[in-house]
């Protein structure tokens, strides 16, 4: 498979903050304890006291070399929590598996997430689960790309079922033939256009190059943590046709687009607080589910 780094999208992150800041903006003043679980769940049942101390010098170890790996982790764990819930699936290999579908193509992180597992598996078998692993890795990676270290709650188990680049291909209809026009995405800067054009020639032929074009030209392989995707949306300077309609959805979208364009500490905090939220769907505690030994399969039993 080729290298995900080549192939995920950055600016899953905004839109994690976006989607869930709709579901919560009434309640952004508080972070309430998330059902069933535990601040230092593996500390406090001393299970496995320095937990997090591993997960997060594995981060560390990776994210000198790859400053990729917080929006990596990002989609990641969105994918994970957003198709059954928090519970680690989207690790476990197979034909059939959500790792495999088409629109989870791209993906990275997964060997991180591996070599964490195997360190603990290594001192504290069959303690800590994937699905804590993926929440605390993903935690720590974003930190250190300059976001809030938000608060994981841990305790979740694992089911037992299956900041970036993108490709020109997702890019040239609003180039050339917006809705099969034939012309371009009136709502693209014609600015933007213009650059990318010059990075992204029509597709004429099969077998032609698929050339890789950054998000945010503004943090290109710096991959920061900021609030300048906003300011491009209102800008209509947003790559992707999906990220610019934010600007034309509802009015909530368009105002929480101005608030974190206007204040990158409204962001900030909204990011931290959707992170820790997002972290409680539908997740697995005490009985339920298992402790997998791989976070690539089931445990055999």
């Amino acid at each position: 498979m080729e290298r995900s780094d080549e192939r995920f999208f950055i600016f899953i992150l905004p839109l994690v903050v976006l989607a869930l800041s709709l579901c919560v903006a009434d309640a952004a003043v508080s972070l309430p304890k998330p059902v069933k679980l535990e601040w230092h769940y593996y500390r406090v049942q001393n299970t496995c006291r320095d937990a997090e101390v591993y997960v997060r010098h594995q981060v560390e170890l990776v994210y000198k070399n790859d400053k990729s790996l917080p929006a990596k982790l990002l989609r990641l764990l969105y994918s994970d929590c957003f198709v059954t819930g928090c519970d680690a699936s989207i690790l476990l290999d197979g034909d059939y598996s959500e790792k495999t579908a088409r629109q989870n193509w791209g993906l990275g992180g997964f060997e991180l997430i591996n070599d964490i597992k195997t360190v603990l598996e290594d001192r504290c078998p069959g303690v800590v689960s994937c699905a804590d692993i993926l929440h605390l890795a993903t935690r720590d990676a974003v930190h250190m790309a300059g976001a809030p270290a938000y608060p994981v709650f841990t305790g979740r188990r694992d089911g037992a079922h299956s900041m970036g680049r993108t490709h020109c291909r997702h890019v040239v209809d609003r180039l050339y033939n917006f809705n099969n026009t034939g012309k371009q995405d009136p709502s693209l800067n014609k600015t933007i256009a213009t650059q990318l054009k010059a990075l992204c020639p029509p597709r004429v032929k099969k077998g032609q190059s698929d050339p890789l074009v950054y998000l945010n030209p503004a943090s290109g392989k710096s991959y920061s943590f900021s609030n300048t995707y906003y300011s491009r949306v209102l800008s209509r300077e947003a790559v992707l046709g999906v990220d610019q309609q934010l600007l034309y959805g509802n009015n909530d979208t368009l105002t929480i687009v101005k608030e974190f364009a206007a204040g990158f500490e409204d962001f900030r905090k909204s990011f931290a607080l959707s992170m820790s939220r997002m972290g409680s769907i539908n997740v697995l505690t005490g009985k339920q589910g298992e402790i997998r030994k791989s976070c690539r399969v089931i445990n055999k039993n």
